[in-house]
């Protein structure tokens, strides 16, 4: 019988921050029984993957396997864990294992595609444990920006894992439960085998502060306002939305909720009791009668999302509701990298209007959810695994983890997505790497980030487009002129004539000049027009388009 191994493949989040998705595996080479912790999305831009609406990691190992799938597991319900869940269920179709928030979420997002909300296993904390398979799998509480996020103890034949999730080092978390050194001490007692562990702010060189010390800093703020103050922070960070609407009622103001998934979130820390004493809110229809100076709005969109709630009132109203000059907008969160030119034509925008805008840039009115450096080395202390796997991060922030843990004497490497490890022996190995692409959610369909579609629209934004008609007669001579039609190219060139004159007329004399061969051979013909066409519009206007030849053949 062949040798078992236990197996680490990140599929996602490990060279990125964001888009999570980690296989574990024991058995024999090749026929491990596996489970996936975390099944997340990241999010397009338009430089990149212009039109797209989500990112996917790339399933295809796994789901090539998926027989070999004994479970899902989901560390907590920020979208770059969960998004994906609904999107793959159907074809994963394992059991989805979530404490009781994260369960009540993804139940939402398998109704939502159509699937069995009764997939979701909704269990406890450690020491509750699961049996899937060869593994058994407890969620170990730690604190974070969204309720009941968990570490999760993975014990196999080969020794205990301790996948951290995303995780602080917070006493006071104002929602959820705090990090408890004790319990944790409990859980290593036994001995950790492996660590796998958060790297997003392993750069940051203080130790990180408390969800609580936010609070007074907040209601300062808010008291002082003299007109309607609207605040904005990650709809999912259901401590920071509490902790602003109770500055908003110490400050004798009404509280207003606006966006859809700000409402969510806060209907379902009710209903599975991590939240239960949020201030009584109104609905927008109600805040329109209420003075503007006794009002306060919690909107969606604090990384400048188009739709979100944040946007439209930067554009003028949403539901009723508008700024108007010495008004107060805050933004209480972190612009995440490559966000800030949204966030920051919504920033003007407001100071068109005259409100004034406070943010974060001097870390008063928002925290991290992430451990900083120090608190990676102390959990690192307080584990003391035999191994570290840095996840979660961009390759320079799991290459500052990877150091911090070999400064210590703990055998580490980076994996990045598609690089396997073995970790059953002392040292963490590299066996095997599997091709790491995306997977995109354009409109209705998903596609490969290397099918080509987002490249191809790519270049039509950068070119511009053009295409050429021609009807080719029975005697395979041109019947009448080519024609063209142009879209996102000037509409006329350096001779001040007409660009689709001038393409039609060169192309007209290029067929006038054909050979036989040309004119009866549908590429040569095809390659010979897109030739003088790119050219024609490289003389005039300095740019090559993208061209579409359709030629018509008359029977």
């Amino acid at each position: 019988m062949a040798d078992n191994r236990l197996i680490y493949l990140p599929l996602g989040g490990a060279g990125e921050v964001g888009m999570n998705a980690y296989v574990y595996g024991y058995g024999p080479e090749g026929a491990e029984r596996l489970i996936l912790v975390d099944l997340g999305v990241t999010f397009p831009n338009m430089d990149t993957t212009p039109g797209v609406d989500l990112i996917f990691p790339d399933l295809s190992w796994l789901l090539e396997r998926v027989d070999q799938l004994e479970a899902i597991i989901i560390t907590h319900g920020h979208e770059d864990h969960i998004g994906a869940l609904g999107h793959f269920w159907e074809r994963l179709g394992a059991p989805v294992y979530a404490r009781k928030f994260t369960g009540a979420l993804a139940a939402r997002k398998l109704d939502e595609h159509g699937g069995d909300m009764g997939a979701v296993q909704v269990v406890g904390p450690w020491p509750d444990m699961s049996q899937l398979g060869p593994f058994k799998v407890s969620f170990l509480p730690v604190s974070h920006s969204i309720p009941e996020s968990s570490a999760i103890v993975i014990d196999t034949p080969a020794g205990r894992i301790i996948h951290t999730g995303d995780f602080k080092l917070d006493g006071s978390p104002v929602v959820g439960e705090p990090f408890d050194a004790d319990l944790w001490r409990e859980v290593v007692g036994q001995g950790v085998k492996t660590l796998v562990c958060d790297s997003t702010n392993v750069m940051v060189g203080h130790p990180g502060r408390s969800e609580e010390v936010v609070g007074p800093a907040i209601q300062d703020l808010v008291r002082k306002a003299k007109g309607m103050v609207v605040a904005t922070t990650f709809a999912s960070n259901v401590a920071r939305v509490k902790t602003l609407a109770d500055a908003a009622t110490a400050a004798g103001r009404s509280v207003c909720l606006l966006g859809r998934a700000m409402k969510r979130m806060i209907t379902v820390a009710q209903e599975t009791g991590v939240l239960t004493d949020f201030p009584s809110t109104v609905s927008p229809e109600e805040a329109q009668q209420i003075p503007r100076e006794n009002l306060m709005l919690l909107s969606t969109g604090s990384q400048g999302e188009r739709r979100a709630a944040t946007a439209q009132l930067a554009r003028g109203k949403y539901l009723g509701l508008e700024m108007k000059e010495g008004d107060l907008f805050l933004f209480s969160s972190k612009t995440i990298p490559g966000n800030e030119r949204g966030v920051l034509q919504i920033v003007n925008s407001f100071s068109e209007m005259g409100v004034d805008v406070v943010d974060d840039s001097a870390g008063i009115y928002h925290v991290s959810g992430h451990a900083n450096g120090p608190d990676l080395e102390a959990l690192h202390d307080l584990v003391k695994p035999e191994m570290l796997v840095p996840m979660h991060g961009e390759h320079r922030m799991l290459r500052r983890h990877a150091k911090l843990a070999a400064d210590k004497g703990i055998a580490t490497e980076i994996a990045t997505n598609g690089t396997m490890l073995d970790l059953t022996g002392k040292t963490p190995d590299v066996v095997e790497y599997i091709e790491s692409s995306r997977t995109y959610l354009d409109g209705a369909v998903k596609i490969g980030a290397l099918d080509g579609v987002v490249r191809d629209r790519i270049r039509l934004a950068l070119n511009g487009h053009i295409m050429v008609t021609l009807i080719i007669d029975e005697d395979d001579e041109p019947l009448g002129e080519p024609w063209a039609e142009v879209m996102g190219l000037p509409e006329t060139g350096l001779s001040n004539t007409a660009l689709v004159e001038i393409i039609e007329a060169e192309v007209d004399q290029m067929l006038g000049r054909a050979a036989d061969k040309i004119l009866t051979d549908d590429k040569a013909l095809d390659d010979s027009i897109r030739r003088i066409v790119r050219q024609t519009c490289m003389s005039e206007i300095g740019k090559k388009p993208e061209v579409t030849v359709v030629v018509s053949r008359l029977a």
